[in-house]
C-alpha cells in the first residue's frame, strides 16, 4: 500500500530489536521476522522512531560493543602489568622493566630499609610470591 504525499501514515507500528540490539519499526499487522522481537512498544510511526532516539543511544552492534569492551579490559591489565609502557615508547622488555623498578624506587616501594630494621614483609625468601608487585 503506497502512500501518497498527501496522505497520512495511521499503520501502527510494534518497535522491534535484534539479538544485536538494533531496533527497528514493523507494522503490527505481519508477523514479526526471525531474529527479531518486540520490546513491548507500539503506536503510529512518530511515536515508535522517538522511542527509538530515546533508547537506542549506541549505534554500534552488540557484537562489537563487547569486542571492544573485552580488548580495553585487556588493555587495563596489561597497563596495571606495566607491559604497554614499552610498546609506547619503543623500549625493549628490559628496558621497561629498569623504568619501572626506577618508578618504583622514587615512589619509595624498594627503598633498602635501615640496618637493624625489620624487613615490612612477613614472606620467606623462598616465597613465589615475594616477586609480585605490591597492590
Amino acid at each position: 500500500m503506497a502512500l501518497n504525499e498527501e496522505q497520512e501514515d495511521t499503520t501502527i507500528y510494534v518497535v522491534v530489536v535484534n539479538y544485536e540490539e538494533q531496533y527497528s519499526i514493523w507494522p503490527k499487522r505481519k508477523d514479526i521476522p526471525a531474529g527479531w522481537r518486540a520490546v513491548g512498544k507500539e503506536g503510529l510511526k512518530p511515536e515508535c522512531l522517538q522511542y527509538i532516539d530515546e533508547v537506542w543511544t549506541d549505534m554500534r552492534p552488540l557484537s562489537l560493543r563487547k569486542r571492544m569492551a573485552e580488548q580495553a579490559e585487556a588493555q587495563s591489565r596489561e597497563a596495571q602489568a606495566g607491559k604497554p609502557r614499552a610498546r609506547k615508547t619503543g623500549a625493549t622488555e628490559s628496558q621497561a622493566t629498569v623504568i619501572m623498578q626506577a618508578e618504583r624506587r622514587e615512589q619509595g616501594r624498594d627503598a633498602k630499609p635501615a640496618k637493624g630494621s625489620k624487613p615490612s614483609s612477613t614472606r620467606k625468601k623462598g616465597d613465589k610470591a615475594q616477586n609480585r608487585p605490591r597492590v
